[in-house]
């Protein structure tokens, strides 16, 4: 049992939150672009943070699944129907055997998510993750993106319901900012920003870039005034952070992101703060960006409150509703106490018949 792929979308792959500790090794991180929106996903269906996740982007893929289980989209708005009726953003949903799910074009962001309940796909993880790896093609569904005709199976065959799911729905927020005319990035400053100009600096910080169409999951291309270097900005390849900002000879800069290089040979002006990336990755082409400069503890500080904030919409998402119970588990509780019941009323006349064949209340409402 699982979901069968009638249209793969766009560059649409198996993720979880990334493959650690090999980048001394040249195998990059991968995993998922926007790590809270797979987060949250994964919450809404009460999987591990960690779970795979489908990730898709600019155009979302049409499955069909052939059991029933309970899904659950965040990230972009892609505007998800299962079998043509629209279905919410951001809250659990179940599905069942047959139903298709169809993506149109997104309203907002560029980076989408399917989380499905159960423990997500079954995929074997490679180095500990199952991520995929396109460039060294392993991870995730066979190391590639999926295509047409990819039968995917599930961890868990056959999912019939959440416990208290009218409670796995969260409100899209402004996080994301998408209506608004810019976004501001928080950046730590770089390695290398002593090879930069005190103007070069202070362009960084204080004018407007804009994203660009040269991006994907290995990077953001900016465009926007050149930052000025003292002598170049050629370096000895050194290591490069999730966020680091790169900046070539052109003197625009470059973000890294999740299939970036190990390793690279231009000076790092800055890193963008980890709780930060996910507004950039959701910005279409021609977005406006600013940078502000923070301290690594803030930056820390940021990833506390991040976490906690995480914490708090656990605790929203699991909170008991009216009509959340599974009735499977509420009949096995019910059981017991009706079998003891039946036991302790044994051999007592619960019904009086009177002479006209009409039956009364129990024996014990007589008087």
């Amino acid at each position: 049992m699982g979901v069968t792929v009638n249209k793969p979308g766009i560059c649409t792959t198996v993720q979880d939150l990334g493959r650690r500790g090999y980048l001394g090794s040249g195998f990059s991180p991968s995993g998922v672009m926007d790590k809270r929106a797979a987060r949250i996903a994964n919450l809404l269906v009460d999987n591990d943070e960690n779970a795979p996740v489908l990730e898709f982007c600019l155009a979302g893929p049409t499955l069909r699944f052939t059991t029933n289980t309970c899904i659950a989209l965040t990230g972009g708005n892609f505007s998800p129907t299962v079998d043509g009726a629209a279905i919410p953003m951001y809250a659990a949903i179940m599905v069942h055997r047959g139903s298709v799910l169809e993506f149109g074009a997104p309203k907002t962001g560029v980076y989408g998510y399917l989380a499905i309940a159960g423990g997500s796909i079954a995929v074997p993880k490679v180095m500990g993750s199952a991520s995929t790896n396109l460039k060294c093609g392993i991870g995730g569904w066979e190391g590639r993106a999926l295509s047409a005709g990819d039968y995917l199976p599930f961890v868990t065959k056959n999912v019939d319901f959440l416990d208290n799911l009218g409670s796995h729905a969260l409100k899209d927020d402004s996080f994301y900012g998408f209506s608004s005319d810019e976004i501001v990035l928080r950046v730590v400053p770089g390695p290398q920003e002593g090879m930069f100009t005190e103007q070069g600096v202070n362009t960084f910080f204080k004018e407007t870039y804009t994203t660009t169409a040269k991006c994907d999951r290995m990077g953001f291309r900016l465009d926007g005034p050149e930052i000025e270097t003292v002598n170049g900005s050629d370096i000895i390849s050194d290591g490069i952070a999730l966020g680091a900002v790169q900046v070539p000879n052109h003197g625009r800069p470059i973000i890294m992101l999740a299939d970036r290089q190990t390793t690279g040979g231009y000076a790092k002006i800055g890193t963008v703060a980890s709780v930060d990336i996910p507004k950039l990755v959701q910005c279409k082409p021609g977005r406006a960006i600013r940078f502000e400069e923070i301290s690594v503890q803030e930056a820390q500080a940021a990833c506390r409150k991040e976490a906690q904030e995480m914490r708090s919409l656990a605790k929203v998402v699991k909170r008991p509703c009216y009509g959340g119970v599974s009735p499977r588990r509420t009949a096995r509780r019910l059981t017991p106490i009706l079998e003891a019941q039946a036991k302790k009323s044994a051999g007592n006349k619960l019904w009086i018949e009177f002479e006209d064949g009409h039956n009364a209340a129990h024996a014990g409402d007589r008087a």
